[in-house]
């Protein structure tokens, strides 16, 4: 794959070797990771390196995203091809029966309120009695003042798409819920930003 096939996110360089450390505390030493929406693939190429015992496996809602995950994961043996996956459908396609862990940045806000519980869904077909599904970004907390970076962001991405914007943590957690996940960590980020581990309800 020839490098012009990437894309390049100086957020996802930015947040990369953070959230390689969480993964790295949180995860065992070997399993399966589905990656939704990958985006540029900085991610995998960085946190699957980090993680040499996981088989990372890379997906994206948009098909054109794929070559640019494909250009920065050549040669990396733990990394399989990326598939096309839309998070509302109510099957995954392509994705294993029972995966890890799921690891999803960036999404959540970014798309329609919808595809959240969808995620939840999905993490609550495909994961494993004790997998995780880690999600990262921006949230609102009820109780924690909104940093004016965020309020701004907030602002912009709801001017974009009157479907996205920053989700209340409390909300997603409600919709976690619903599908059988709770909330089993919450780490402050860099760039007030949150990294929450989410796993199966106690029976």
């Amino acid at each position: 794959m020839e490098h012009g096939a990437r894309r390049h996110s100086p957020a996802a360089e930015r947040n990369g070797p953070p959230i390689l450390a969480e993964l790295q505390r949180l995860l065992p030493a070997r399993g399966l990771l589905l990656e939704i929406a990958s985006g540029t693939g900085q991610h995998a190429a960085h946190c699957s390196q980090g993680l040499p015992g996981w088989r990372w496996l890379p997906s994206d809602f948009e098909a054109e995203a794929l070559p640019s995950v494909r250009a920065w994961c050549v040669g990396l043996a733990n990394v399989l091809p990326p598939l096309t996956l839309d998070v509302l459908q109510p099957q995954w396609p392509g994705v294993p029966a029972q995966v890890d862990a799921m690891f999803c940045a960036n999404m959540i806000h970014i798309a329609p309120w919808a595809c959240c519980a969808g995620l939840m869904q999905g993490a609550a077909r495909h994961l494993s009695a004790t997998g995780l599904l880690v999600t990262y970004g921006p949230y609102l907390e009820d109780g924690v003042v909104t940093s004016p970076g965020n309020v701004a962001f907030d602002a912009d991405l709801r001017a974009r798409h009157p479907g996205w914007g920053l989700r209340r943590r409390e909300d997603v957690e409600a919709v976690a819920a619903q599908a059988g996940l709770v909330l089993c960590e919450r780490v402050a980020m860099p760039a007030n930003n949150l990294l929450l581990a989410w796993g199966r309800a106690p029976a």
